[in-house]
């Protein structure tokens, strides 16, 4: 009985010190685990794009006020976001054409595709993601993430001022 209590008193420290080390790698890592677990999403059956007021001016959201974001590393007309990636940024894709709502130009507005079939929607030359960290409609929390994450105005431009 006396061995197994001193282990776990040794082992006791040794654990919050794993758990420390782990909560200090950051959230992306540990939403892109939690998103790894769950089935994938689904295209939506209509989505649109349109803009929306925000402290970096106006910037694309669906029809829900989710903001939109646009990728660095993207090519244009072409996704480079891998299974990783799109695990912490998941894409707008629908399974109809997205169209454009109060605010977007429609002519900005394009598919591109992922693979296996489905379409990921573009404004300008900027596939367009979401962002998990983004909690409710209207939140930037992506802005500016790693140099490579920015919203996009009406005009199809990354907005790279900080949130």
């Amino acid at each position: 009985m006396r061995s197994t209590r001193k282990t776990t008193l040794l082992a006791a420290p040794l654990v919050s010190a794993a758990l420390l080390a782990l909560s200090a790698c950051g959230g992306s890592a540990d939403a892109a685990k939690d998103d790894a677990a769950k089935p994938a999403r689904k295209p939506a059956a209509t989505a649109s794009v349109k803009t929306a007021d925000s402290e970096l001016g106006k910037i694309l959201v669906d029809d829900s006020g989710r903001t939109l974001y646009g990728f660095t590393k993207d090519k244009p007309g072409a996704s480079n976001c891998d299974a990783d990636c799109i695990a912490v940024w998941p894409a707008l894709t629908s399974a109809k054409d997205v169209t454009a709502g109060t605010g977007a130009d429609a002519a900005l507005l394009k598919e591109t595709k992922l693979g296996e079939g489905a379409e990921q929607a573009m404004y300008g030359d900027w596939p367009l993601y979401y962002y998990v960290g983004d909690a409710t409609p209207g939140d930037v929390n992506g802005q500016g993430l790693d140099g490579e994450w920015f919203v996009i105005a009406a005009d199809g431009k990354l907005i790279k001022k900080a949130a």
